[in-house]
């Protein structure tokens, strides 16, 4: 890991060099690649807290089953089975199945001074370059959004030297009003635009808005997005799971294709309906998803 931190260091004087001499075209590269989104189809993934107690008790299983169900990549909940310290080992069990990790999701404690260099060495070895923060209270605080603004710019701008973004996931709480919107959208328009915006659209329905009108509102931040179901309170004759719920996915999908700038689509399931299994219901969500594809 020390040979690893003393590249990614390498790394990051080589970038700040190479942003000065690459400024110049940096508006023309950054159309290019915004159109280049607009063409391409997100790959699928699965964020690895819906089967949690599975890869507690069997990492390589789980994440086996998860390859068999046609998924492209994981997303990383801070569990690694047997490879904690083993990023290399864990890379190539990855591409043993035909997985990328899609993206992980990271306290800002574990991108703070003392960490990040650490945190940056073990993802960068796993190619994963989406960071997302997947919770934390001051994002709906009046007292500590501001902070969360600045730490985002802040690690936005420090990742940057090593490829990576970092972003930020909502629950319904992100979507309580705050001068004159809500928190969300006070987080997204006061952050950089490279700053990802992964919105968890089941939480997004659940708090009562639209997630098709959130991806097209902030365009090409949604590069990562969770597709979970979480019903509104009082719905009935519907399940959560994605395809016999409330939200409109062929409309959800093509925003995300054309405006979203979207890489990946993340299934999530924290609910598991009629005796359903994590890993049945995780599929089940997966048929689901595939059926709008």
């Amino acid at each position: 890991m020390k040979n690893i931190i003393h590249t990614l260091k390498k790394l990051a004087c080589v970038a700040a060099v190479s942003t000065l001499v690459l400024g110049c075209n940096a508006t023309s590269t950054s159309t290019s690649k915004t159109m280049d989104s607009k063409e391409q189809m997100p790959k699928i993934s699965v964020q690895l807290w819906s089967v949690k107690d599975d890869v507690k008790k069997d990492f390589k299983g789980t994440l086996t089953q998860l390859s068999k169900m046609g998924f492209q990549g994981v997303e990383f909940a801070r569990d690694f089975g047997p490879y904690a310290q083993n990023p290399h080992g864990l890379k190539q069990f990855l591409t043993s199945l035909n997985l990328q990790a899609s993206g992980a999701h990271v306290p800002f404690s574990a991108l703070d001074d003392e960490n990040f260099l650490s945190t940056v060495a073990f993802y960068k070895t796993l190619d994963c370059n989406l960071l997302i923060v997947p919770y934390d209270e001051r994002a709906f605080s009046a007292d500590g959004i501001e902070w969360v603004v600045a730490e985002l710019n802040r690690l936005s701008d420090k990742l940057a030297a090593y490829g990576m973004k970092v972003g930020y996931h909502n629950h319904a709480q992100e979507f309580e009003a705050y001068k004159n919107s809500t928190y969300w959208d006070y987080m997204a328009q006061n952050t950089s635009e490279n700053v990802v915006l992964q919105q968890d659209v089941g939480w997004t329905e659940y708090s009562g808005n639209d997630p098709v009108e959130y991806v097209r509102k902030y365009p090409g931040r949604t590069l990562t997005t969770h597709y979970k179901v979480r019903l509104p309170e009082g719905t009935q004759g519907k399940l959560p799971i994605i395809g016999k719920d409330t939200i409109d996915w062929p409309n959800l999908i093509k925003a995300n294709k054309e405006v979203g700038g979207t890489l990946w689509l993340v299934v999530e399931q924290e609910e598991y309906p009629n005796g359903l299994t994590p890993l049945q219901a995780v599929a089940e969500s997966k048929k689901g998803l595939d059926s709008f594809l």
